[in-house]
């Protein structure tokens, strides 16, 4: 199984026409996701990769029976289209667009909230499962189906940790990116959860950084919740106070987001974590190792 997407899942591109839109549209064709629709105002009739463009979603949804929406839209125009998306339902809603206003993104995950719709992102690189959908920009290559479920507030260390584990033969159900941003829709405890209902997933990679609370509140939520094993790996043990560190939430204050506070709170509540990205794969292997005697 997978978790948020599946092989029934029907995508709707919004910002399709655009250069990154038409790109990842082509890769998730490649992957085996069902692209069935794009929009773009103003720009309807047009076709990219063979997917039909539409001018509103409200009309594609209508058309094509799309129910997860891809956001490639600029930050300007991010928020509307996150709206549109929520307001015909689709679920999950995955917001790629780097750079949205903070106050943008509260209204959004507001309204998706009481919409009963999952909003993935800002600022984030996607979900993928694979073997049956990819939503978003992650390599297609990295990926292979397996047991372990992935979850991520940085891209590329999910890209890394994810090859480290194919190149073990170790597959995946899904991997989700949060997404770098101080505010983001699903969260480390949201995913976890899905993780844990999930029947395939055996264990679950949490990859978390400085900044924030959202691994403290995850390891809350192990503790108290999981009962697979979780392996995680933190980012910024030697980052300096006060200094944003690539993403908008990467940064320690004088009260939290430390790399230390957030690896003890993990090893508290049973988590094994790793020192080093490689490292991860062979503390997977170990704990697959138990699960299977």
């Amino acid at each position: 199984m997978s978790v948020l997407i599946d092989r029934h899942t029907r995508v709707l591109v919004q910002g399709i026409t655009g250069y990154q839109g038409e790109f990842h549209t082509g890769r998730m064709l490649e992957f085996g996701s069902q692209v069935v629709a794009g929009v773009t105002p103003g720009k309807g009739g047009q076709r990219i990769h063979g997917v039909p463009v539409y001018h509103t979603v409200e009309e594609a949804v209508r058309e094509t029976r799309a129910n997860a929406a891809c956001i490639f839209v600029p930050a300007r125009g991010a928020k509307e289209a996150a709206l549109e998306a929520i307001s015909a339902h689709l679920d999950p809603v995955v917001i790629i667009s780097e750079g949205m206003p903070v106050h943008d993104v509260l209204q959004v995950v507001e309204y998706a909230r009481r919409s009963q719709v999952q909003v993935v992102g800002p600022n984030c690189p996607g979900v993928t499962s694979p073997g049956q959908c990819k939503i978003g920009i992650m390599p297609n290559h990295l990926f292979k189906p397996g047991p372990v479920g992935v979850v991520s507030r940085s891209g590329t260390l999910t890209y890394e940790i994810v090859a480290g584990l194919t190149s073990r033969g170790i597959g995946q159900t899904t991997a989700i990116g949060l997404g770098g941003d101080p505010v983001v829709g699903v969260s480390f405890t949201d995913a976890l959860r899905m993780f844990q209902d999930d029947p395939q997933t055996k264990v679950v990679v949490l990859i978390g950084e400085i900044g924030g609370s959202a691994e403290e509140d995850a390891a809350a939520f192990v503790k108290d919740t999981m009962s697979k094993a979780v392996i995680g790996y933190i980012a910024g043990r030697t980052a300096p106070p006060g200094k944003r560190m690539g993403h908008a939430g990467a940064v320690i204050t004088p009260s939290e987001g430390t790399a230390a506070a957030k690896i003890e709170a993990l090893q508290r509540a049973g988590a094994r974590v790793a020192t080093l990205p490689g490292e991860v794969a062979d503390l997977v292997r170990d704990v697959l190792g138990e699960v299977t005697q």
